[in-house]
């Protein structure tokens, strides 16, 4: 179970992974070493499963970034896990999620034009033997950034 240090500490960390021990021990009123106690207990039990930079995607020249919806023809584990493992090696997808309803996968696709949005679904998606349909939407303009997660 989590105390409300503890969820504190992961609201600060969400916000700035950098903090050092010293910076979160004056935000949560410990002393450094409980502080830093705690973060090591906290990625130790899976709490914390990663520390990531996040990157702006237009300065990196992605300026389409697009959700691909995936209906599948045959719905086999071997067509999933073919399905998983072309999706996997694609850079442009940055997260996959399996759905219940129509679609049976959503894809977050960040590229650099639409021209590359064209040639992955048509090129790299369409293609694969299990894919029976691929809708995608534009993403216009994001309202809000990828927040951190509640504590």
């Amino acid at each position: 179970m989590l105390d409300d240090t503890d969820k504190n500490l992961l609201a600060a960390l969400q916000e700035n992974a950098h903090l050092t021990a010293q910076e979160l021990s004056e935000r949560l009123n410990l002393s450094a070493s409980q502080a830093g106690r705690r973060r090591q207990r906290l990625e130790a039990k899976g709490y914390i499963s990663a520390y990531r930079a996040a990157l702006d995607a237009t300065r990196l020249g992605l300026t389409v970034q697009a959700f691909v919806q995936v209906q599948l023809g045959t719905h086999g584990p071997q067509q999933a896990r073919s399905f998983s493992r072309l999706i996997e090696l694609r850079a442009e997808v940055t997260s996959a999620w399996t759905l219940t309803g129509d679609a049976d996968y959503l894809l977050r696709v960040y590229c650099s034009d639409l021209s590359g949005l064209n040639q992955l679904i048509h090129d790299v998606i369409l293609p694969h033997p299990a894919v029976a349909r691929v809708q995608s939407q534009i993403v216009m303009d994001q309202l809000k950034q990828d927040a951190p997660l509640p504590t």
